[in-house]
């Protein structure tokens, strides 16, 4: 029986998310905010600072290569500035460290300069994407410190912290115990959350309250006993008691529906539903899907 309860929730999780928009139709990719700019600048100008660098101007651009931010360090040269975006424009829109191409060109494929005629370009160290997941989502540009490698020593390194610090954690599988689950019935438990969902154990020993969740899409399979449930159709005396959660009396209207052990319910959310009459002992597992 849990099998079951899993495979058949897996399957409408899926069902879901279909029907929408098609995947294929866009790129979603992460991007660099303004905040996101900061810290990344931030990093660099700590560890400029930490390995005695004269000077350094840090610019930041996110994944279409705008301009978000930029500081330059006291004693650092003018110009540095404008070379670092030059930089971190080039590392954004080739998605890679700009040393590589310095080296390319320094290697003889002097054509590449060429380049610079119709598009952002500038192959000089110190240009280094922001990949968040694995997928790029900015670039800084360091200009102004002590020589080229050390430019490229600054942007490397505060890249490589900002992704760091973002880094997805690995989710952890979770065993509910039995005896957990039992108990939870009888006390209306909360078993499980994570990143978009949660479960709970629910039990009813009548009618209840009419729900809309403005948030929440709810899907119920039903453990034991059976129940009038009503979806749709006008509220009357609705009113919040949370923010995205409103309660009301009953239900004009809308479509009746007797459910019973082993059925599933899928309400999306901002669609009313009242447990009208219940026939007990009535209890059903609760998974909360707060994905968009």
């Amino acid at each position: 029986m849990p099998r079951l309860i899993a495979s058949t929730l897996f399957a409408l999780c899926i069902g879901l998310g279909q029907g929408a928009v098609r995947a294929a139709d866009f790129v979603d990719r992460p991007s660099l905010t303004r905040d996101g700019a900061k810290a990344v600048a931030a990093a660099a100008i700590r560890y400029a600072k930490e390995h005695a660098a004269p000077g350094a101007a840090i610019a930041i651009v996110d994944a279409g290569g705008i301009l978000i931010y930029v500081e330059r360090l006291d004693g650092t040269f003018q110009n540095a500035a404008n070379i670092a975006i030059g930089k971190a424009r080039t590392a954004v829109l080739f998605d890679k460290p700009t040393r590589v191409l310095e080296d390319t060109v320094n290697k003889g494929r002097y054509a590449m300069l060429a380049v610079a005629e119709v598009a952002p370009f500038t192959p000089l160290m110190g240009g280094m994407p922001i990949e968040i997941g694995g997928r790029v989502a900015g670039a800084i540009g360091v200009a102004g410190a002590a020589s080229a490698a050390e430019d490229d020593e600054i942007a490397a390194a505060a890249a490589a912290d900002f992704t760091k610090q973002h880094a997805p954690g690995v989710a952890q599988a979770v065993v509910v115990p039995r005896a957990t689950v039992e108990a939870g019935f009888a006390n209306d438990a909360h078993l499980v959350s994570g990143e978009g969902f949660k479960v709970d154990a629910s039990h009813r020993a009548g009618p209840g309250e009419v729900e809309i969740h403005e948030h929440d899409t709810d899907i119920f399979y039903v453990q034991k006993g059976s129940a009038e449930l009503v979806l749709g159709g006008q509220v009357s005396g609705s009113h919040a008691v949370a923010d995205g959660e409103l309660r009301g009396t009953a239900i004009d209207g809308g479509d009746s529906r007797r459910i019973a052990a082993g059925d599933v319910v899928v309400i999306p959310h901002g669609v009313p539903h009242w447990f009208k009459q219940v026939s007990t002992p009535f209890t059903y597992y609760v998974v909360k899907s707060t994905a968009p």
